[in-house]
């Protein structure tokens, strides 16, 4: 599965640039009996679906001129949004997060939690710190970065 996402992300990097697009994110999953070759782009000011069209028409073109096949067995491309609860990724999603309202999903539990949403507040090379709305009481937590599974833009009720 690495090999695919990797030889994707050649792929359609030079799509992107030359649109002035974004990548995301690639997934490369099973879900039931189908698989599903997922490609996530944005841009500023966000990415509409005459964009997702043009950048699966160009991609599915480049996947049927490689031989071997990369990707021997039949699957669905879909090319999209990222959405509003667009995944944080690299250190450049995090940083552009500074003030937003994030979801975090941690690999231990902390206070017997392992999901907080807050105002991501401060980042550093080994944490990320959060206010955080617990019923009435803010509070301002720290996470050590390594214990962070996921992070994403969330939307705050």
């Amino acid at each position: 599965m690495a090999n695919v996402v990797e030889t994707v992300t050649d792929l359609v990097t030079p799509i992107l640039a030359e649109n002035t697009f974004e990548l995301v994110d690639i997934e490369y999953v099973k879900e039931g009996k189908n698989w599903f070759l997922r490609v996530f782009i944005d841009k500023e000011g966000g990415i509409d679906i005459n964009e997702c069209v043009l950048v699966s028409e160009q991609l599915g073109e480049a996947l049927d001129t490689i031989d071997p096949d990369p990707i021997p067995q039949a699957y669905f491309l879909e090319v999209s949004s990222p959405g509003a609860e667009r995944p944080l990724k690299k250190e450049a999603d995090y940083l552009n997060a500074i003030g937003d309202y994030i979801n975090v999903s941690l690999y231990q539990q902390i206070d017997g939690e392992k999901q907080y949403q807050g105002f991501l507040k401060e980042l550093t090379d080994d944490t990320l710190t959060l206010d955080i709305k617990i019923k009435t009481q803010e509070k301002r937590m720290t996470f050590d970065r390594k214990n962070i599974a996921k992070a994403r833009l969330a939307i705050q009720f």
